[in-house]
Order: structure tokens, then C-alpha cells, then sequence
């Protein structure tokens, strides 16, 4: 060692008659490779060296360096390519100060023999599901544009973009003939590549000898692109970060081709795009085949399966796992599986060798700031599988437009995927691995406090929403809010933006929020859970959920009374009332009426909601007076809480009794009532009923035309609502009048449509209700057969709802149709069994 600074060795040669700048002694001394015999001279001659000590280090640099370290660069026609003027490398060179010895120039070959660079490394011998992206990705290379081609590879980690590069690199020779090189430019590592080093690493592979690298970025790249400018060659340029690390590497020739792979999006960059997805559960099956064999993973199969769908298709996760098995051949696949099933393990479990899924993965997040920490360990607590902007933003307590800004970031470096696009926006998706570690960080950053105050957020942002698109809608008798539980709402803007179709925003969004509800149940959150379960149900019932509907307000009524939360239990019980009745189990339905009733004494709005609904089931068991008397109830308590729906709902259940008692001119003036207060309320749904229970006193009436209009009009706002039970309630009397008026063909085509609807839906009373109308239209068609076969399903169903009014109307067809049938002791009898059931009984009906 000299002791002496760059700067001294630089005056040092210079006074020597040597040119040592310090940039290039810099460079030359802090490579791996072995610097220049000039360089060397000149470095001792600086530090004292006399001619003969100069020899002897110029020697013994010789006798260090490879016999084919420097390779020939030539152009097409075989000669020598000369660098570009103005280079290092175009300079005269250096002498030793012997005298004797001259070395040749720097880009002359050793040995005569052209050099073809293949920088590749080895092909996987492991290659499955990605027939389509090689065969799209080899034609984009194809040579069929004006300049370079460059292709972009982006995914997420351990998707498998560098394996596809090096797979496209080695079926792709015969495009590339003057070879291929290639670079890991560890964009996420601690020291990612600097294009500096790497286009040293490339010209010296074109065979560029040592000391003709020049000292400087620029020149190395205009040496580079100049080499490569007649030349037909591959650059790969594996697990790059930016445009910046790329730009200097990408060559001009046109023969030229590039692939880039990035864990980024690498917007700025001017390329071909090729976004690699993880892979379908075939192909993940297919690689674990690969790697354990037929019989192994067939004699596992669910094994098999399951560690494919634990590792979300991830190939670098399968791989990992399935190494350890084939390294294993005694251990069963269920092992392996069993382990993966832990959350808490299956990172860890993720690892063989020096391969780790984790290490892959926290390579991307160590290189984002702290705002994409603290949300991407946010969004590993959401439920669901995907979410909108509006939740993280509820999580973060911030704007939607700076949560939408964070999430662009964690989508450009592929922690999160751009899932679904519903009517209301973007949604996004966190692979599973990926919100594992998310969640390792948060357990380790976060402290339960504010993990609770987070959630508390994103619950009252649900409850808001649904409340505000429940009011919207005002599809329900009883208007709720859930004012005291909401802890955190967005915007008023905003709110409206997302909510102004609510319908749709609920589609796009139900089953996350329905996840929201299933995690504060498993909190122990009860109230804010159970009042976001209830504000769901006119979603649930203009959709038609009804599955949903009844297990997630099932499980949260048993969690409610499990606590002793009396006020949630009853809201629960009215809501679950109403699904029971629609689904005509109503002794179910009473119960869950009666129990509200009994839970909600201290609220007015639900006493009302809860009588009404009690009132209704009443009704259709024929039990008029106890019908009469919930309704009258129900509706003095809705005027007292000023619940307009209520009213319109107790006010219309009155008219339809009055209806099906012969009073058709005061049940007429009740629905009159109830049009005229639904359209100032902006109560559509109550409108809608208004309209069909207007129809059906027309129709008793015989004025078709007049409820064939009231019917349609009904049909026309309960589609708008997307509310299809309701439509088809609609629809299946229009089609009854449409017959009745002669119009049979259109009538029964809309009478089969309603039967299968609310078969469909399950819905009996509608099943009925059509099956007897249906009987009506072969009648008026001169079929009695068929009418009797219509008409004895329709008696069926009506003796097991338990509606004697309907029963007995379905018994007189059935009667009618024997008749006309030529069976006269039959009818006899069925007339008989009619009268029975109508003096045993006050009546029920079906609005």
C-alpha cells in the first residue's frame, strides 16, 4: 500500500508522463476483474517504481489473467469493430517504459476464433402452465418491428417472470444468433446493479478487452450500443426496479431484442407488456406432479390440492414446497399440508435451502415507504377476498384519494392485484402470502389499541354507507338508522358518489361487507355487527339473498342473545321475521315478530315494524281479526315515530283484507290512500304495492284493462328497485287478467315465467298463487284437464301453507274443472270441501 490518495497517484503519473485519472484508477482498483496492463505500469511508476519493478508487476498481471479473458468483438463481415471515437479505448496505448514490449490494441482478438456470448442461465427443467405467455412472448420478439423490441415481464414475487425470460432466451437462439446476454439488476436487493458496473460486465463479454472499458457511464454506452448495433442479440435484463436502471442497457440495433422483468410496472418505460398471473390450480397441480411424481401426488390428491390452493398458485410457493417433499420421498404430502394450514407457520414453512417465499417477498416490501407499510398491514386485517378504496381509507382514517394514491404504489410493485371492476370503481385483491407477512408486520408494528380503533373505523364507514343506501333505496317498512354506532364515516360527496345507485353498490359490495359482519361477530363486537347484519335486509330481500340473509342474521341473533343485548336481538328477530314469512314458514315468522315486540318495548320504530310484520302473517292465515288489530297498532305507532313506510304498509294490509271480505270500494279508497303517500314519501316499494293491490281490486271487479295497468306499472318500479319477487307478483296477476281478457297466449307465457321464478325462489305462496291462475287460463282455453291437474297442485300447496280463504277460491276451480271435464260426482264432492273450508274461516290473501 502507498498510502497515497487517488489524487496524489494521478500528479504522481502525471509527472511521470502517464494519464492515471482518478475516476479511472477508482474504477479499475474496486472491480472484480483484473485491471489493464497500462494501468498497472502506470500505477507503479506512480507509487516509485523503477522500470524493472515495473516489469515484473506487468508479468505477474499476466500470469493472472485467463488465456481467453479478452474475446473478439466483430461486425458482420468478420473485421474487428472499432470503438467509438472519442473513447478510452480509441487512445493509443500505454507502454510499459521497458522499451521492448508493445502491447496490441485492446479489441484485438487472442486467438482468431469470433466469441458468441451466452449469458443465460441453465433452462429449468421445471417449466408448466405457461404455454400461452411463451408462445405470446416469442411473438412479440418476433422481428417485425422498425427498431429494438422490448418486453416487459411484470408480476408479483415468485410468480416465475425470471424462469419465463430464461425459458424464452433459450428457445429463442436461432432468432438471436450473435447470442444473448444477461444481467440480475437485484432491483429490490440491499445494492441493486448500477448500470455502470453491468454494461462493464456486458462490453467485456462482447470482448472488450479490460483496460478499453471506458471510465465513464456515457462512453460505455455509446460502446455498448455501437457493438450491438449490427448485431442480432437477446438482453436480458432480470428483476429490475425503474426506467432509470434500465435505460442505459437497452441497445438501438434492430436486430435487438430485450426482456425486462420487474416486480413493477415500470410505467415509463416504452415496452411491450406481458403481466404474469399465478397459476390456475391444473397448473400448480401439473408442477408438484413434476417435481414428486404421478404416483405420489395421485395417491394424495386432496394433499396435493390443498397445498396448491394454501400456496395461492404462487409458483415460487409450490416450488418451495414441493422441493421439501422430493427431498423427503418418506414423507406423505398430508405432512405438508397440515403445516401449511397454520397461518402462523406458513411462511416458515415456505423455505428450503437459501429459497424463502418470505425472504422473496420482503425484498418488494422493504423497498416501499411507510405509508405502503402501514396500509399494506391494514389491508391484512380486512376480511373478505376484495375491497374498495373506501375501506382502507376508513382504515387509515384518511381521504379515499390519498388511499387510492397508496394503492396505486403497492399495485405498481405487485403486493396488491387489481381484482374485479365493479359499477362503483377499482377493487382490489391481497394474495394470501402477501397479507400474511402483512399481518406478521402488523403483530409486530400495531399495538391492539389502535388495531381495534382501525376496525371500529372501517365498521362505522360500512354502517354509514348501508344506512344512507338503505334510505336511498327505502325499500322497507321500517326505516332504521344506526346513527350511535357509527364511529367513522366518509365525506358527504364521496358517500353520495358511491351510494348513488345503491343497488349496485351494494352487488359490488356485498360479500365484503357480509365478511365485515362474520369478523366483528368473531370480536365479540356485537352491536355495531348485529346493526350492520340488519342493515342489509332490504338488500338482501330486493336481491333476493335469502341464503345470506338468514345465516348471517341467524348467527348474529345467537351471538346477540348469547350476550344479553336485548335491542340487537330484537331488530334481529323483526328482520328474520320477515325473511320467514317470505320464504312461508310462518310459525317462524310469528315467533320472530313476537319476540321483537317483547325485546325492542323501549323503541316505538320497531314496535311498529314488528306488529305490522305480525299483522301480515296473521292475514295469511285467515286470521282477520288479530290482523286488524297488529295493523291498526302498528300503524298508530308509525304515525307516533313519524315512519311513513310503516304507515303506508299497516294502512295498505287493511285495504287487502278488506278486499278479500267483498269490501272492494273501501279497500280500493285504503290503497288510493297509500299510492298517494308512498309517491310523497318517495317510498317506491310501497308505491309498488299500492299499484298491485289497486290491480286486484279492478280485477274483482272485472275491470281487466284497468288492472292490467296497475299490474304492469307495479312490475315496471319493482324491476327498477331489482326487486324480481316483487315483479313477479306483478307479473303473475297480469298474466291472470291478460287471460281473462282473451290474451291467452301472452297470459300463460307470463304465468309460466312467474311459476319458475318463485320456484326458484322457493317462494309457495307465489307457487300457488300461479298454479291457480294458470288453472283459470285452461279454463278459459276449454282444457279442463289440464286445469284439474293445475288446480290440484295449487289446493296442494295452499293446504300445506295453511291459507283456508286461497284454499277454498283454489277449490272451487278444482271443482269447476271436474265439471267441465264430464266428472260431476268429483266436483260435487270438491264444492262440498269448499263451502267446508270458507264458513270455517275468516279468510286469507295474497297482495
Amino acid at each position: 500500500m502507498s498510502g497515497l490518495s487517488y489524487r496524489a497517484l494521478e500528479r504522481r503519473a502525471r509527472m511521470a508522463g502517464d494519464q492515471l485519472p482518478a475516476s479511472t484508477l477508482a474504477s479499475a482498483l474496486n472491480r472484480v476483474s483484473l485491471p489493464s496492463d497500462d494501468v498497472v505500469a502506470a500505477l507503479v511508476r506512480a507509487c516509485g517504481g523503477d522500470p524493472g519493478l515495473v516489469r515484473e508487476w506487468v508479468e505477474a498481471r499476466r500470469a493472472l489473467a485467463l488465456p481467453d479473458e479478452v474475446v473478439p468483438v466483430a461486425d458482420r463481415s468478420g473485421r474487428p469493430s472499432a470503438p467509438p471515437i472519442g473513447s478510452e479505448a480509441a487512445a493509443p496505448p500505454a507502454f510499459d517504459g521497458s522499451g521492448t514490449e508493445e502491447p496490441g490494441h485492446p479489441l484485438d482478438p487472442p486467438t482468431g476464433r469470433p466469441m458468441v456470448p451466452r449469458l443465460l442461465p441453465p433452462d429449468l427443467p421445471l417449466f408448466v402452465g405457461r404455454d400461452d405467455e411463451v408462445v405470446r412472448a416469442r411473438r412479440l420478439l418476433d422481428r417485425d418491428a422498425t427498431g429494438p423490441v422490448t418486453l416487459l415481464v411484470t408480476g408479483p414475487a415468485g410468480v416465475g417472470k425470471t424462469a419465463l425470460a430464461v425459458r424464452i432466451g433459450h428457445l429463442s437462439v436461432a432468432r438471436f444468433p450473435d447470442g444473448q446476454l444477461y444481467a440480475d439488476l437485484q432491483g429490490f436487493g440491499d445494492e441493486p446493479a448500477e448500470p455502470y458496473t453491468v454494461l462493464g460486465t456486458f462490453l467485456r463479454a462482447l470482448g472488450v478487452r479490460g483496460g478499453a472499458v471506458p471510465p465513464d457511464l456515457t462512453s460505455r454506452t455509446h460502446l455498448y450500443r455501437t457493438l450491438l448495433a449490427q448485431r442480432e442479440m437477446l438482453i436480458v435484463l432480470d428483476n429490475a426496479a425503474s426506467a432509470r436502471q434500465i435505460g442505459n442497457l437497452l441497445p438501438s440495433g434492430e436486430g435487438c431484442a430485450t426482456i425486462v422483468t420487474s416486480r413493477t410496472t415500470v410505467a415509463d418505460l416504452a415496452s411491450r407488456r406481458l403481466p404474469l398471473g399465478v397459476l390456475d390450480s391444473a397448473a400448480g397441480l401439473a408442477l408438484l406432479r413434476e417435481m414428486l411424481g404421478r404416483d405420489r401426488t395421485v395417491a394424495e390428491a386432496e394433499a396435493a390440492r390443498f397445498i396448491v390452493r394454501t400456496c395461492g398458485g404462487l409458483p415460487l410457493a409450490v416450488w418451495v414446497a414441493g422441493a421439501r417433499l422430493a427431498a423427503r420421498p418418506h414423507w406423505p404430502l398430508v405432512r405438508v399440508a397440515r403445516a401449511l394450514a397454520d397461518e402462523q407457520r406458513r411462511l416458515d414453512e415456505l423455505a428450503v435451502g437459501d429459497v424463502a417465499v418470505r425472504a422473496s417477498l420482503e425484498l418488494t416490501y422493504r423497498g416501499m415507504g411507510k405509508p405502503a407499510h402501514r396500509a399494506l398491514q391494514m389491508l391484512s386485517l380486512l376480511p373478505g377476498t376484495d375491497f374498495a378504496a373506501w375501506a382502507l381509507a376508513a382504515m387509515l382514517d384518511t381521504s379515499v384519494s390519498q388511499a387510492e394514491a397508496i394503492l396505486d404504489d403497492l399495485v405498481e410493485v405487485h403486493l396488491l392485484e387489481i381484482g374485479p371492476v365493479g359499477d362503483t370503481g377499482i377493487r382490489y385483491r391481497v394474495h394470501d402470502l402477501v397479507r400474511l407477512l402483512g399481518r406478521e408486520r402488523a403483530d409486530q408494528e400495531i399495538t391492539p389499541r389502535w388495531r381495534a380503533a382501525a376496525l371500529d373505523r372501517l365498521r362505522g364507514a360500512c354502517l354509514s354507507l348501508a344506512d344512507r343506501a338503505a334510505t336511498i333505496l327505502a325499500a322497507d317498512f321500517q326505516v332504521m338508522s344506526h346513527e350511535e354506532l357509527v364511529s367513522w364515516r366518509l365525506p358527504t360527496p364521496e358517500a353520495d358518489r358511491l351510494t348513488a345507485d345503491p343497488v349496485v353498490w351494494f352487488n359490488d359490495e356485498r360479500r365484503f361487507l357480509i365478511a365485515v359482519v362474520d369478523q366483528g361477530l368473531d370480536d365479540d363486537v356485537i352491536a355495531p355487527a348485529a346493526g350492520l347484519a340488519t342493515a342489509l335486509t332490504p338488500f338482501f330481500q330486493v336481491g333476493s339473498h335469502f341464503d345470506d340473509w338468514e345465516r348471517l342474521q341467524g348467527r348474529a341473533l345467537a351471538v346477540a342473545l348469547s350476550a344479553g343485548d336485548r335491542h340487537s336481538a330484537g331488530t334481529l328477530h323483526r328482520c328474520l321475521g320477515e325473511l320467514t314469512t317470505i320464504l312461508d314458514r310462518y310459525a317462524e315468522a310469528l315467533d320472530h315478530f313476537e319476540q321483537a315486540l317483547r325485546l325492542t318495548d323501549d323503541d316505538p320504530a320497531y314496535q311498529a315494524s314488528a306488529s305490522a310484520g305480525l299483522a301480515y302473517v296473521h292475514r295469511l292465515l285467515g286470521r282477520y281479526d288479530t290482523a286488524v288489530h297488529h295493523f291498526e297498532q302498528a300503524a298508530e305507532l308509525a304515525r307516533t315515530a313519524g315512519n311513513v313506510n310503516c304507515l303506508v304498509y299497516a294502512t295498505n294490509g287493511i285495504g287487502v283484507i278488506d278486499l278479500e271480505q267483498g269490501r272492494v270500494e273501501a279497500a280500493a279508497e285504503r290503497f288510493e290512500q297509500c299510492l298517494r303517500l308512498s309517491r310523497s314519501a318517495g317510498y317506491r316499494p310501497g308505491e309498488a304495492q299500492a299499484l298491485r293491490c289497486l290491480g286486484q281490486s279492478h280485477r274483482a271487479v272485472g275491470a281487466y284493462p284497468l288492472a292490467a295497468d296497475c299490474f304492469r306499472r307495479a312490475a315496471a318500479i319493482s324491476e327498477a328497485l331489482g326487486d324480481r319477487l316483487s315483479a313477479t307478483h306483478a307479473r303473475c296477476w297480469l298474466g291472470d287478467v291478460l287471460v281473462r281478457q282473451g290474451a291467452h297466449g301472452e297470459g300463460r307465457r307470463l304465468l309460466a315465467r312467474s311459476l319458475w321464478t318463485y320456484r326458484e325462489f322457493g317462494n309457495v305462496w307465489g307457487e300457488a298463487a300461479t298454479l291457480y291462475a294458470l288453472a283459470e287460463a285452461q279454463l278459459a282455453a276449454g282444457r279442463p284437464a289440464l286445469a284439474v291437474r293445475r288446480a290440484e297442485a295449487a289446493v296442494d300447496l295452499w293446504r300445506r301453507v295453511g291459507s283456508r280463504t286461497w284454499l277454498a277460491t283454489g277449490l272451487d276451480t278444482l271443482a269447476e274443472a271436474h265439471l267441465r271435464a264430464g266428472d260431476v260426482g268429483t266436483a260435487a264432492r270438491i264444492r262440498a270441501e269448499a263451502v267446508a273450508t270458507r264458513t270455517g274461516s275468516d279468510g286469507a290473501g295474497h297482495g
